[in-house]
């Protein structure tokens, strides 16, 4: 189907929603590197006026990704909530989103439509939105969830100290945990991405983990970031897994890059659940994303990176997650450029994630050859903030020494919690 819309004699077409979204979403460096991207300023309005009058009903009926081809897309319309989204089912994406910014679009009103709402609606809303109107929805979605402590409640923003190290050194990881602890990180996790795949030594620093949180009485949870299947392998050795991790995209192709399916990750997640090391909850997954990973793996079927992100919080949605992650500028400039276009689409998945009912936390980050610094961090962690963002990074020096990235540190986390008067999670 097309959609059409004239500006001063000029009649803009575009093919289908998945060209029309495209055409829509704010200038970044990823859409333009697929060839999708609008051409000029005036396409990109033309696209977003056409998108507010689209029913939302139609992102039911025509679906960006064929149905027969993605099984993402099929989980995404198999398990739409028709009588959640049966009070908004009426409304265009526009009309959507002035329902979202009105006093009707209550924290209650929000929980209970999360699931009547599509990863492609909450994209296209989203397109429609400025900083301020994102912000100002995802303030309004709670979302909680539990494993030895609780997570996202009103007034709280929990930190993942993440303390990496190059050669997975145990006592160069201890110091960066004590160092965080001290400093009020780890409520979310304490989660290490390690430098070796070997199963070994990540069964060592799993052991690790136990160990610390153990001896010190932390009421939090510990995670290791390898791939599922090394976690599985170790779940079968009785190794002590809290949280079973996995990067995860939009599509099945991208997925499948990444070595995973659907079916893998419900294996997981029952492995995950079968140990019972949760003492108040029983949310066991933890996820990570990022706009362009679809594109860098040439699956993105020609759907922009911002959508393809929206419908990965719709795969990690069935597998209600503890945390979802989004590493919003790990992938790099050729994604997204600059600090500008960073801060957009960290408030673009935030918001997405929260309104489809994801506990969705931010890395607020850059790698060094994108143009962006340290103050457009504290921008976005700021913003981040006043947005109701579930979880940060806590990485000691903001300096993340075995992935080369920066994020934020223990003491950027003491700032923003300071400036909103935000406590830890409970």
């Amino acid at each position: 189907m097309a959609y059409r819309r004239a500006i001063d004699g000029t009649t803009y077409v575009f093919d289908g929603l998945r060209d029309l979204l495209a055409k829509a979403t704010p200038p970044r460096s990823g859409d333009r590197l697929a060839g999708i991207a609008a051409e000029s300023a005036e396409q990109m309005i033309a696209a977003r006026m056409a998108l507010a009058d689209v029913p939302l009903n139609q992102f039911l009926h025509e679906a960006v990704i064929p149905y027969e081809d993605d099984e993402i897309t099929r989980l995404i319309l198999d398990s739409h909530d028709v009588s959640a989204f049966a009070s908004v089912s009426s409304l265009t994406v526009g009309g959507f989103r002035d329902w979202l910014l009105s006093d009707a679009a209550t924290g209650e009103a929000l929980g209970k439509l999360s699931r009547g709402v599509t990863p492609e609606m909450a994209a296209a809303v989203s397109k429609l939105m400025r900083n301020q109107d994102l912000i100002l929805v995802a303030k309004k979605c709670q979302v909680i969830t539990r494993f030895r402590n609780t997570i996202g409640l009103r007034g709280r923003m929990s930190v993942r100290l993440q303390p990496n190290h190059p050669f997975d050194d145990a006592k160069g990881i201890t110091a960066s945990i004590l160092d965080g602890i001290m400093l009020g990180s780890g409520d979310a996790c304490i989660g290490i991405n390690p430098a070796s795949d070997d199963p070994v030594v990540i069964g060592r620093l799993l052991q690790l983990l136990d160990e610390i949180i153990g001896r010190l009485q932390i009421p939090t949870q510990a995670c290791v970031l390898a791939h599922v299947t090394t976690t599985l392998g170790l779940i079968d050795q009785g190794m002590p897994v809290d949280l079973v991790f996995q990067s995860i995209a939009g599509t099945q192709a991208a997925n499948r890059s990444f070595g995973v399916d659907l079916a893998l990750l419900r294996q997981a997640q029952e492995a995950g659940l079968s140990l019972r090391r949760g003492s108040i909850g029983s949310n066991v997954m933890y996820f990570e994303t990022g706009q362009g990973s679809a594109l860098s793996a040439n699956a993105h079927h020609g759907v922009d990176q911002q959508t393809c992100e929206a419908r990965a919080y719709g795969l990690a949605r069935a597998f209600d997650p503890l945390l979802v992650n989004s590493v919003v500028g790990f992938i790099g400039p050729e994604y997204l450029y600059d600090g500008k276009e960073i801060i957009r689409a960290g408030l673009e998945d935030h918001f997405c994630g929260k309104l489809l009912g994801l506990p969705l936390g931010v890395d607020v980050c850059y790698t060094n050859h994108a143009e962006a610094d340290q103050d457009d961090m504290d921008n976005l962690l700021t913003l981040l903030a006043a947005a109701g963002v579930t979880f940060i990074m806590g990485v000691p020096g903001a300096d993340d020494v075995m992935l080369n990235y920066q994020s934020t540190s223990f003491h950027d986390a003491l700032y923003v919690r300071d400036l909103f008067g935000l406590k830890r999670g409970r």
